[in-house]
């Protein structure tokens, strides 16, 4: 599958305009398509949209190439439903991997272009149901503001691998998927290659890692990419994702970005690490501080930590989220902070806490599910308003806080994170921020989707047994069969 065994990927040569776009295609005959991508409400990649290489020229990249919108969640009514896609050439990418077939005795080869597309209307407007457009604008909002022209983000994406039917779906054994290991962090688990064998995909497409690992849950994994300009980031998970399944696919396995598949085990979260820079200057750092964090980067902070309870659906977007974010299995419940301890809902890092670079805060409650381009747009604005506001700065929390009682988290002022998706739907229903960052349309269309969600688990719950539900608590924390059978192969 492989093209070669080593690839270096600082040998990567992005393109950086359409010139480069073209020159590409000339030096790579053997690309025959080019893949336009692009993201619907939830988050899912739009990826069967496949324009033959001879219709690429200049003029697309001018006029773009139309398709119907009222076709893609979350995007135009059907009354109004031509959109047009324009290739971002600086997204480009070559995929590995060749395509075969054979008709009628003829053996066809050829390969694939991969470029990320912004989304207009027909007079060249930029499109309001465009989720990418929501965050490129959040990023231009930070740069006139307060002066950042760049934000870093570094998320740690699991995932599980289990067994596969055979049929592009998991096997399901006593309404459970079937576990490939028992494995736990670092140790005693199967099916690293898999890691590996993405890393190297995705370092041929120049995409730098900083190291893999087996996860605490069995059967479950992650691999860390190197920091990335947040656009940048929101377009690696798109591809990312995409590779992890197909590598997992072509293995007989199954690939699940799914929060909680199993109950009674370690979920699969997306811990975002992120840090403000003007030039080569952190803004989040400060050498002369206690904590090392400048004002700016206190105040970021205090803004996540107000507005975690209403951005929450956005980060956390479907009822299987809410089973991870429960107490014991390592997922944030409290709203909180320290520099180090785990079981609050920010971490200030302390691998290098002198180096200025590496200065950045860690944000654990959302989860891979997520839509990223609105997730990392929702906590950057909510990160904005702490500092145009200058929200206060609240104490380091370094007691471990699931040890604490009701009580005792009240008196110390620590609030917890909604407790099931309707919870959390209600604030961000109420929330200025949401709506700011997402725009009406796109704020719109997610409420309604995910009460939408929110009825159809609802309504399968009733066809469940009286004994199940009782048995299950009503499947508050326990994994229901339309978490299984609904949402686990499409996560």
């Amino acid at each position: 599958m492989l093209q070669k065994n080593i690839f270096n990927p600082k040998e990567f040569k992005p393109c950086r305009n359409e010139k480069d776009f073209m020159t590409m295609l000339k030096e790579n005959p053997d690309i025959q398509f080019v893949r336009f991508w692009f993201a619907d409400l939830l988050g899912n990649v739009q990826c069967e949209f496949s324009v033959p290489v001879y219709e690429m020229n200049e003029d697309m990249f001018k006029h773009g190439k139309g398709y119907d919108g009222s076709s893609v969640l979350g995007q135009a009514r059907i009354n109004e439903s031509d959109k047009i896609a324009f290739p971002d050439p600086k997204t480009a990418r070559i995929l590995p991997w060749k395509y075969k077939g054979k008709t009628k005795g003829v053996d066809v080869e050829w390969r694939e272009a991969v470029v990320f597309a912004d989304i207009k209307n027909p007079d060249g407007t930029d499109y309001e149901g465009d989720c990418r457009a929501v965050l490129k604008k959040t990023l231009e909002k930070a740069k006139l503001k307060i002066g950042a022209d760049k934000i870093y983000v570094g998320p740690e994406l699991e995932y599980f691998l289990f067994e596969s039917n055979g049929f592009g779906r998991p096997k399901i054994v006593d309404e459970k998927p079937v576990l490939l290991d028992s494995g736990s962090y670092f140790k005693t688990g199967r099916f690293g290659e898999i890691r590996k064998e993405t890393q190297l995909l995705m370092q041929m497409m120049g995409y730098e890692f900083e190291y893999d690992h087996h996860e605490v849950a069995h059967s479950q994994h992650e691999t860390d990419v190197r920091y990335l300009d947040a656009l940048e980031m929101a377009d690696f998970i798109m591809l990312y994702k995409y590779v992890v399944r197909r590598t997992a696919r072509e293995a007989g396995l199954f690939a699940s970005f799914m929060p909680k598949p199993i109950a009674k085990i370690n979920g699969s979260g997306m811990h975002v690490h992120q840090s403000m820079f003007n030039k080569d200057i952190n803004l989040f750092f400060d050498s002369k501080d206690e904590h090392k964090l400048s004002k700016m980067g206190k105040q970021y902070m205090a803004g996540l930590l107000t507005h975690i309870p209403e951005i929450t659906s956005v980060l956390n977007s479907w009822v299987n989220s809410y089973k991870r974010l429960v107490p014991g299995y390592e997922a944030p419940v409290y709203i909180c902070w320290d520099p180090q301890n785990r079981s609050n809902l920010i971490r200030k890092p302390q691998y290098a806490p002198n180096l200025e670079k590496a200065t950045r805060l860690e944000l654990r409650s959302p989860d891979p599910a997520a839509n990223p381009y609105l997730a990392f747009a929702v906590m950057i604005n909510a990160g904005i308003k702490g500092i145009m506001n200058s929200y206060d700065f609240p104490s380091p929390t370094k007691a471990n806080v699931y040890e604490m009682n009701s009580f005792q988290r009240a008196a110390k002022g620590i609030r917890s994170l909604p407790k099931n998706l309707e919870e959390a739907l209600k604030l961000t229903e109420q929330s200025d921020i949401v709506k700011e960052t997402l725009g009406e349309h796109l704020f719109k269309s997610f409420i309604e989707d995910r009460r939408k969600h929110l009825g159809e688990y609802k309504a399968s719950l009733k066809k469940v047994s009286l004994i199940k539900r009782l048995k299950n608590n009503g499947y508050k924390t326990a994994i229901s069969p339309y978490e299984i059978n609904e949402l686990l192969p499409i996560l």
